[in-house]
């Protein structure tokens, strides 16, 4: 029988908590979620923006909780036959899980942050490094003031490898972060400009990621993109900081990892790379040359987390790109088919530029036709009708054949572009839908990709119930 995540009195004491009721059972698991809570799970009420977990523990506690970690001020409202550790503040008691779960591990840690590219690159991780122990690592994109806590509360004590994922949208937020993590690897995978809304410069960006280098533990490695514009100062940064081993990654063969040949097929791409002075010649099965880039990052932490290299370039031929992260659905049409990438998670302009980029790779059966579906990138600031404008080149690069636009800052590049391939403008995605439908035609590589506020995610939720995928059609 494997051992608990944690014992009854060792949760309440990392939580800084006292008991009330009938709470002897150990704890198998951590939930924040009344809806998807386990039985034998801790529920642990978190205040949110919109809603406050207190709300819901009696429906966690009917669900089977072992016991839930509440706030004392609420205490009065809540079921009076319940199971609880009672603290002062839920989410600061979170904290004190996570520290207290990473102070136990023996796990080596490695954490990810970037503009772009930070869940595909986790995901990799983990992948990867399954091949060679026992992972814990973040779910979905838990990489914030409340995830990464989260996340570290959950990790099981036996754990050989923890993979953490990092973001933020204001200098200052990584810091507390990575100080939970201390990871003994971090990786950057880019800087691009992204939150420019929050930031004056992408230096200032840099700069904010550059905090990842203060949690890394003694003797930790920084793994930086050599390719990046923004490598020289984030080096700088890293050295500032007392990180004494950089290594870096990219196409040339200056970087300590590189790729040395990759050629690209539908839903993915062939390397031959050189990983800290080891060949390797492996298969990714996401398609674009970010994924490929990237997997040099991530077989880089393999080798410096003391994993096995090979084992790791095999397991990558099994990735995936995630939904609405690039992943590719062949949607079976009445004379044959369309292919379509759902990009539709988020957007910014590096990772804009990159969706662009998969899309001129796919190869396309003419009369069929290459169309993106972009929607406004948010968050942008005082350069967002500039940036949105300046999307004409990777256009032009990738040879798309028709675009389709949606939101006002996107209307800058429907100016901009030719004529014969304006598809149609529209205000919003909503209005966009039965015009869309109406025009894909079979042979179509068709790419939606837009920030999450743009909602174009339902664009292809429609598309797939006008055209069930392959895949739902033999399951039917």
């Amino acid at each position: 029988m494997s051992e608990p995540l944690w014992t009854l009195n060792a949760f309440a004491e990392a939580a800084a908590g006292s008991t009330r009721g009938d709470v002897g059972a150990d704890i198998t698991g951590i939930s924040i979620d009344s809806r998807s809570l386990e039985p034998g799970d801790a529920f642990i009420a978190i205040k949110g923006d919109r809603l406050d977990g207190h709300d819901y523990v009696a429906a966690a506690l009917d669900a089977g909780a072992a016991v839930a970690l509440v706030s004392e001020d609420r205490l009065s409202e809540l079921p009076e036959d319940g199971r609880y550790v009672i603290v002062s503040d839920t989410l600061e008691a979170m904290r004190k899980l996570g520290i207290v779960a990473r102070a136990r591990s023996n796990a080596r840690i490695v954490a990810v942050t970037g503009s772009v590219g930070k869940t595909g690159t986790k995901e990799a991780l983990r992948m990867t490094l399954e091949q060679s122990g026992k992972v814990h690592a973040s779910a979905a994109s838990f990489n914030n003031h409340w995830g990464v806590p989260l996340t570290l509360a959950r990790m099981p004590a036996d754990a050989d490898f923890g993979v953490f994922e990092i973001g933020m949208n204001h200098a200052g937020e990584i810091t507390p972060l990575v100080k939970m993590v201390r990871p003994h690897v971090a990786i950057i995978t880019t800087v691009q400009p992204v939150h420019l809304e929050y930031f004056d410069s992408v230096e200032k960006i840099a700069q904010a990621k550059a905090e990842i280098f203060s949690g890394l533990e003694p003797g930790g490695i920084a793994i930086l993109n050599r390719d990046n514009q923004q490598y020289d100062l984030l080096k700088f940064l890293a050295v500032n900081a007392g990180v004494s081993v950089v290594q870096t990654f990219g196409e040339t063969a200056s970087a300590d990892s590189c790729i040395e040949n990759h050629a690209s097929y539908p839903g993915g791409s062939s390397v031959d790379a050189n990983i800290l002075g080891q060949e390797i010649t492996y298969k990714i099965g996401a398609p674009g040359k970010h994924f490929v880039k990237n997997s040099l990052a991530v077989l880089t932490a393999v080798v410096d987390l003391g994993a096995d290299l090979a084992k790791a370039g095999l397991a990558l031929d099994a990735m995936r790109a995630p939904k609405g992260r690039g992943e590719v659905t062949r949607l079976p049409m009445p004379d044959g088919e369309l292919n379509l990438i759902d990009e539709s998670y988020n957007a910014n302009p590096a990772s804009m530029r990159a969706a662009l980029a998969v899309l001129g790779e796919a190869p396309v059966t003419r009369p069929g036709r290459r169309v993106a579906v972009l929607g406004d990138m948010l968050e942008l600031g005082a350069d967002a009708d500039r940036l949105h404008g300046e999307l004409q080149v990777p256009i032009f690069e990738a040879g798309i054949d028709a675009v389709y636009c949606v939101g006002p800052h996107m209307h800058v590049l429907w100016q901009n572009l030719p004529r014969e391939i304006r598809a149609h403008y529209s205000e919003s995605a909503k209005d966009l839908e039965d015009l869309l439908l109406g025009d894909v035609r079979s042979g179509d590589v068709v790419m939606i990709k837009g920030s999450l506020g743009t909602r174009m995610g339902p664009l292809v939720e429609a598309l797939k119930k006008e055209y069930p995928p392959a895949d739902d059609i033999a399951a039917a």
